[in-house]
């Protein structure tokens, strides 16, 4: 049976103490108040999350169009929630870490989790690394960026069920992954289908649809999500995918990043990921207008420039190698920390 928003199931803990709807309402004021940063998002989404309002406002990270307010319905939220908990097998006093901001849909719907399903919640502070966290403490679930992933692979072994969403998670680091013993998934998901509608195992090529999804096509070849549980509209994408099945897609890159080279139709993210286990820092693939071929590849790399190896692009086709190498100082993110490659070219320009 789903529960409704307004209740609170009586297993749920944040940082070992368990709360009703009364003492949430304190705890909530007491963060605003008194709290650090990421404590004071905390409390404002718990004091929107227990008003008397059926609804809660949600800003879009731009996955499916410029980033705008939308209006989600808690029990929509409910009913997401618990999909996860049964696709990821999750119980009452399973003990799980919310790392990531409070203020964005994957922060809000940790906790949205853990009062539905009865987890105990730890409170970190949301940084790009887990630094903080206690060496011996062993956790049933957490959800975490590939970036707190990179930065955190020693520590990882202390999870039995990981979560990676945001972006996507790199060939390299799908590789360091294999290598630890805990249930490792990559996610896919957006604010529009409060968080994610699908995962796969790290190192498999398809994602698996959680339970009350459907998905097709558009003429663009992007995926189409209808979650009525979720969603009175169907969710039009910009990402390209191959839909092996009912249940099952392969995710193939942007729509809003291909580039037509030649009459050819690039995917950045496949030529990324070639060269991924190449370069160390940050980097990107993007095109630009070009008078021969229409768009030109260009590699966009983060940090001070270096001499480029001739061997660097080797592995890539003709007509995927880059006409030209680009340095950015530091890349330009959006709010949510994904790179914004349109912003970050222009700043080099």
């Amino acid at each position: 049976m789903i529960p409704h928003y307004k209740s609170i199931h009586n297993r749920f803990k944040i940082n070992n103490f368990h709360f009703d709807k009364e003492a949430l309402y304190q705890l909530a004021y007491t963060l605003i108040k008194e709290g650090e940063e990421h404590e004071k998002d905390l409390g404002s989404f718990l004091l929107d999350w227990l008003d008397d309002k059926e609804t809660i406002q949600l800003t879009t990270s731009g996955t499916t169009g410029t980033p705008k307010v939308i209006t989600i319905k808690k029990q929509s939220m409910v009913h997401s929630a618990i999909a996860t908990g049964n696709y990821f097998n999750l119980h009452p006093q399973d003990k799980a870490l919310l790392c990531l901001p409070a203020r964005y849909i994957a922060g809000k719907m940790m906790i949205v989790r853990s009062m539905m399903l009865g987890l105990e919640l730890d409170i970190m502070v949301p940084t790009s690394h887990l630094d903080d966290l206690l060496p011996h403490k062993i956790y049933d679930f957490v959800a975490i960026v590939p970036l707190q992933a990179e930065n955190s692979l020693e520590k990882l072994h202390q999870f039995k069920k990981i979560i990676i969403g945001g972006a996507k998670v790199s060939d390299d680091l799908a590789s360091k992954l294999k290598e630890i013993k805990s249930d490792i998934y990559e996610t896919y998901g957006m604010t529009e289908t409060i968080t994610h509608i699908a995962a796969k195992k790290i190192g498999e090529a398809f994602f698996n649809i959680l339970e009350h999804v459907s998905i097709t096509t558009d003429d663009r070849s992007c995926l189409v999500i209808d979650v009525p549980s979720i969603s009175d509209e169907k969710v039009v994408t910009n990402d390209i995918v191959t839909i092996l099945n009912a249940n099952q897609f392969k995710w193939i890159g942007r729509y809003d990043n291909v580039i037509n080279s030649g009459g050819i139709k690039l995917f950045p993210e496949q030529i990324e990921a070639k060269l991924a286990s190449k370069i160390s820092n940050r980097f990107f693939i993007i095109g630009q207008p070009d008078d021969i071929l229409g768009s030109r590849v260009v590699l966009v790399i983060e940090g001070e420039q270096f001499d480029i190896d001739a061997t660097l692009f080797d592995t890539l086709e003709k007509f995927e190698k880059p006409k030209e190498v680009l340095f950015a100082p530091e890349f330009v993110e959006t709010e949510t920390k994904k790179i914004n490659r349109v912003k970050t070219l222009n700043s080099i320009k």
